[in-house]
């Protein structure tokens, strides 16, 4: 699924506008997501009784960040999009977004949270470790494929 190409002499590809970011941001967020619910649910049937909750998020941690590179490099691949800042910040953003709206009208009620009780909940360590984790899955299709033309 290659994005439309402007085939004006001397540009390079690039999608075809918003549309083609907001895909790749949402597949982006569901490749991530898929990973963080499925870690998640191993996270609190087996880590957290035996270790807690601090550290089993902070052990849940750096498997996230390898399958949030490996989803980045995957959909800026996939959709070929050049190495300009603009684009790929989208597509981290947009996902951003999605994620953030899943964690409040998903994730949250069927925990049977409210906002204020799930920020009273989090562990300071390993929130703010989560909310780094959260800048650093906005920011990963622009570090991904980083390569530009030499």
């Amino acid at each position: 699924m290659n994005p439309s190409v402007d085939s004006t002499p001397g540009r390079t590809e690039r999608p075809e506008g918003f549309v083609q970011i907001f895909k790749a941001g949402a597949i982006y967020f569901i490749l991530v997501f898929g990973a963080g619910f499925v870690l998640g649910s191993i996270r609190v049937l087996w880590i957290v009784p035996r270790f807690g909750d601090r550290i089993a998020e902070l052990m849940e941690m750096p498997i996230m960040f390898v399958a949030t590179i490996f989803a980045a490099r995957w959909v800026v691949e996939r959709f070929a999009f050049p190495p300009m800042p603009g684009i790929r910040l989208g597509v981290g953003f947009v996902a951003l977004g999605f994620l953030l709206v899943a964690e409040f009208t998903i994730v949250l009620p069927l925990r049977g949270l409210t906002i204020d009780e799930y920020f009273a909940s989090r562990d300071p360590v390993a929130g703010a470790v989560y909310l780094v984790m959260l800048g650093v899955f906005a920011v990963m299709p622009f570090l991904v494929v980083h390569r530009w033309d030499r």
